[in-house]
């Protein structure tokens, strides 16, 4: 596309001091409205090919020169990164954190994990490399940051908000680390507007303690906002929630209702049962379901006595064969789910493949109270009953409705009665096979016992099975569990196989593992000599994997001391540490490999480019 040379007048009107001033101007204001995507087209094409938007050529000015300077003028508002429009008042100022900052390393961390998080690798099908995953370290940096209550660096909060926008299991802790101005900022972003929907803390609810404002919100406010209300409400006051959810609970919409009962979970008290009894009366069925699930997790509701006397019915114990190999518990299922089962939460209809009369035998046992059995069945322990045998192959059923029972009633005998011992098949032991209910099962128990009791299943059985048990253990894992774990891996590694089959495993314990292992495992990272019938490569693979691992834990150690550091707070006061009283991630004493440099993080600007 020939451009023709310009003349000195010409190059004197576009500097505003010719005559032709306002004609640049005017030409101007076309380029700017002409979008860039039309230039580009019309730079390919040719202006013999395509003619230009009316307003960017003149009668002094060819169409070649002309399209270069709509294109020197879109350059130019492209690189200030800012969207044309009319001038508007500028925004209120930033509110005041009164958090403590950052200390220095801890802010040069957090910019290099917020730089490499879109270039970490995956953890899922075969990681490769020895560089920690940043990805999954982040929310670790930023769960001990909100421990220590700091600030955001007002700098790296758009990086935040965007890593929060990324990653919807990221955005509980990132908002909070965010704060005040990062909800301040979200509202000039429309890209951020997640941080403005349903915040829960910090400024955006009131104190639950000013009645008032609490009371304006709930009448006025968004029903996101009235979520997260009630949720804050209820973990200070549960009964000032329920009383204030029972203002309108007659006017909400059934959907609303629904979200509203779920809130009151966290708090769930025997003060709850009239308001929920009132609610099995509700128009809607998901209401009347959720009600009775409430109710029967309170083994002393008038909704579990009644659960209790219609189980007790379907389930007995068998006296009459004591000579024809012993006692043992007789089912005979509901043959109908009347109206009065209905109402108490009992669902009619089964799910496909599913007989009735056995989806409702379930529904009555894991709502009916766990303190009904041991009476029923000669004064046995739980350990005693579950080992009983169970007539006409009603056993899977009968236990998998002990699990739920003993999950929602959060009864930890029951759960070690229907775990039974780690080192029993799974699919030999008492209670369900099914390794997602064994997992919620062991929620149920103290953090101590239920990592012992992994620790000695991953010594029987090893690894392949074990992910879901292992992900319901408090981090970091405790020294047996570690071990447990580590040595596992390690026999994994003498089989032969490629460490790809384990890389969840390697994930969880890269997050979980105490960082002061680290050392210990350093002898792991070198590279044995190849078995005669190991997969080819594998040694190295293991190698490399084990080498990431000693890097992790040593990169979350020094992450962890550097948020020990006291940072030096406005006005040279010294800041006490509000950590009480220990990490639950405890950092090693151990030297951690020297910190890169992170790379530069953009600055934020008012629109979504």
């Amino acid at each position: 596309m020939p451009v023709p040379e310009r003349s000195a007048p010409e190059e004197t009107s576009r500097r505003g001091t010719g005559p032709r001033a306002p004609e640049a101007a005017a030409s101007a204001a076309a380029a700017a409205a002409v979008a860039w995507e039309e230039l580009v087209t019309i730079a390919l094409l040719g202006t013999d090919r395509r003619t230009l938007p009316p307003g960017l050529a003149g009668p002094a000015k060819d169409a070649p020169a002309a399209l270069l300077d709509a294109a020197a003028h879109q350059t130019v508002r492209r690189r200030a990164a800012l969207v044309p429009a009319p001038a508007a008042p500028r925004p209120a100022p930033a509110p005041h954190d009164p958090r403590p900052p950052l200390p220095a390393a801890a802010r040069r961390r957090l910019a290099h994990l917020l730089a490499g998080r879109s270039a970490s690798p995956s953890a899922t099908g075969g990681r490769r490399g020895t560089a920690p995953d940043l990805t999954e370290l982040l929310p670790q940096w930023l769960a001990a940051a909100n421990r220590r209550r700091y600030q955001a660096p007002p700098a790296l909060l758009p990086a935040v908000l965007d890593a929060a926008r990324a990653r919807t299991d990221l955005r509980p802790q990132a908002l909070a680390f965010a704060g005040v101005r990062g909800r301040w900022l979200a509202g000039l972003n429309p890209d951020w507007r997640f941080a403005r929907r349903g915040a829960s803390g910090g400024g955006a609810l009131p104190d639950p303690d000013d009645t008032a404002a609490v009371r304006s919100l709930w009448d006025e406010g968004l029903f996101a906002e009235r979520v997260g209300l009630l949720t804050t409400v209820r973990a200070k006051d549960p009964a000032a929630a329920l009383a204030l959810l029972a203002t309108t609970w007659s006017t909400e919409r059934a959907e609303d209702r629904l979200m509203f009962l779920d809130s009151l979970r966290s708090g769930l008290s025997d003060a709850d049962e009239p308001f929920l009894e009132r609610a099995l009366s509700d128009r809607s069925r998901n209401v009347r379901t959720t009600a009775a699930e409430l109710l029967s997790a309170l083994p002393g509701s008038a909704l579990a006595a009644r659960m209790a006397t219609r189980a007790a019915t379907c389930v007995s114990l068998d006296r009459s064969g004591r000579t024809a190999g012993g006692e043992r518990v007789t089912v005979e299922a509901p043959h109908e789910c009347d109206a009065d089962m209905q109402r108490d939460g009992v669902s009619p209809t089964p799910p496909a493949g599913r007989g009735e009369r056995s989806w409702w035998l379930g529904q009555l046992v894991e709502s009916a109270p766990l303190h009904t059995w041991p009476s029923r069945m000669g004064g046995r322990t739980p350990q005693e009953i579950v080992a009983l045998p169970v007539s006409d192959d009603w056993k899977e059923e009968l236990h998998a409705a002990w699990c739920r029972a003993a999950v929602r009633q959060l009864d930890a005998q029951w759960s070690r009665a229907l775990l039974g011992v780690p080192s029993a098949p799974p699919a030999a032991g008492p209670g369900t096979s099914s390794f997602a209910e064994r997992a919620k099962l062991l929620a149920t128990l103290p953090d101590g016992e239920r990592a012992e009791w992994v620790a000695a299943f991953v010594a029987a059985h090893g690894l392949s099975e074990a992910f879901q048990l292992l992900a319901v253990c408090t981090v970091p894992w405790s020294e047996p569990l570690g071990r447990a774990v580590v040595d596992a891996l390690d026999i994994a590694r003498d089989a032969g196989s490629y460490p790809w089959s384990f890389s969840g495993v390697m994930g969880l314990a890269e997050r979980c593992l105490d960082p002061g292992e680290a050392d210990r495992l350093e002898i792991l990272t070198t590279t044995p000599d190849e078995q005669e019938d190991a997969s080819p490569g594998a040694a190295g693979y293991w190698s490399e994997a084990f080498q990431r691992l000693v890097g992790t834990l040593r990169l979350r150690a020094a992450m962890l001391a550097e948020l020990s550091e006291v940072s030096e707070p406005p006005g040279g006061q010294e800041r006490p540490d509000p950590v009480q009283p220990t990490d639950p991630v405890r950092p090693s004493d151990s030297a951690s490999p020297p910190e890169p440099a992170p790379r530069p993080v953009p600055a934020a600007h008012p629109h979504p480019g």
